[in-house]
């Protein structure tokens, strides 16, 4: 008989109190061409999940297993494989594959690649017992790194990365944060290691100690004026109500960059109060390879402290209900 393996899959879209994320039994996944099969060591949890899950984010392929912020061990290989062999101690991120060939892809814009797609979006992901992925597309990682801190860094990590370099803080600038959970306490970390000041801006109060605890210089509600003007700013929080108040706490020239893949709308944006003295909006749209391969170097220099909630995997709808009623404290992470 055909071997299988547990796994929890989005089976009816919908708010997380419907139970749209279902525990399942599917078919051991065998690898082919260029993929490699991996024992799942530890999986976060990211908000793209909760919005795959509620139908934020539109499906696209029924039954799909989310889950990209994945660390594993690779089982076996595809018979074009040549990077990696049975043993060796993997990340799988979000990106999934890009065509190579396009225009973004030839100019190292391969997240803008038209064809590209996603772990747990496009292809089933980590939150399962086993799982695939494309080897050109997946991350070395050391043995010495703890599966459970290290998940986070693959996507919360990652995009956060990206966000504060699409932000354009400059040395020793003020930086903004709306929302505190799992992307921007990391996020904060590599800021102060960069010299910058941060402040933090969120609706949780249970989010707002932990900030100053970690070296944060402020934390207040979402909504309330930063102590000074911001240099930069970050949207984590998916509130598109946040977008004008975020660019009003903007210094001349600051930027905004919004890290989320969805987004509310935004209202009514007044020129001359929100965007006026050369203040910017720019949007992050997913990774590149590049970019998790730089912050994983930039990580291994300048630890952070990674805040983890753990669950056991057969907890996987609860970790996602918490995360969407922010009871969850850094990331959350199901083991193993």
């Amino acid at each position: 008989m055909e071997p299988t393996m547990d796994a929890w899959a989005v089976t009816r879209p919908g708010p997380i109190e419907t139970g749209p994320l279902e525990r399942v039994v599917r078919p051991v996944p065998r690898p082919r061409g260029h993929e490699l099969e991996i024992e799942v060591l530890a999986r976060a949890v990211c908000r793209t999940d909760l919005h795959l899950a509620e139908g934020d984010l539109a499906p696209r392929r029924p039954g799909t297993v989310p889950g990209h912020e994945v660390v594993g061990r690779v089982v076996s290989r595809g018979p074009d494989t040549e990077l990696y062999e049975p043993g060796d101690r993997v990340g799988v991120a979000w990106l999934a594959s890009t065509c190579g060939v396009c225009a973004y892809c030839r100019r190292g814009d391969e997240n803008l690649c038209p064809y590209s797609t996603y772990t747990g979006w496009d292809r089933d992901g980590g939150f399962a017992r086993r799982s695939t992925a494309d080897e050109r597309y997946v991350h070395p990682l050391p043995e010495t790194l703890p599966a459970t801190t290290t998940a986070p860094l693959l996507c919360a990590g990652v995009i956060g990365y990206r966000a504060l370099q699409r932000a354009e803080l400059p040395e020793r600038g003020v930086l903004g944060l709306y929302g505190f959970g799992a992307s921007a306490h990391l996020t904060a970390q590599a800021a102060l290691a960069q010299g910058a000041t941060v402040h933090v801006m969120t609706r949780s109060r249970e989010a707002r100690e932990p900030a100053l605890e970690l070296g944060r210089h402020s934390a207040t509600g979402a909504y309330d004026p930063p102590p000074e003007p911001l240099s930069s700013a970050i949207l984590f929080a998916p509130v598109g109500d946040l977008v004008p108040t975020a660019l009003r706490a903007l210094d001349r020239g600051g930027t905004l960059a919004i890290a989320g893949i969805h987004l509310t709308d935004i209202p009514s944006l007044d020129y001359r109060r929100d965007l006026f003295q050369e203040r910017s909006l720019r949007s992050v749209t997913a990774n590149t390879r590049k970019d998790a391969r730089d912050f994983l170097d930039f990580a291994a220099e300048h630890p952070s402290t990674v805040t983890v909630t753990p669950y056991p995997f057969d907890a996987a709808d609860r970790a996602l209900a918490d995360l969407a009623a922010d009871r969850v404290r850094g990331a959350a992470v199901l083991l193993p």
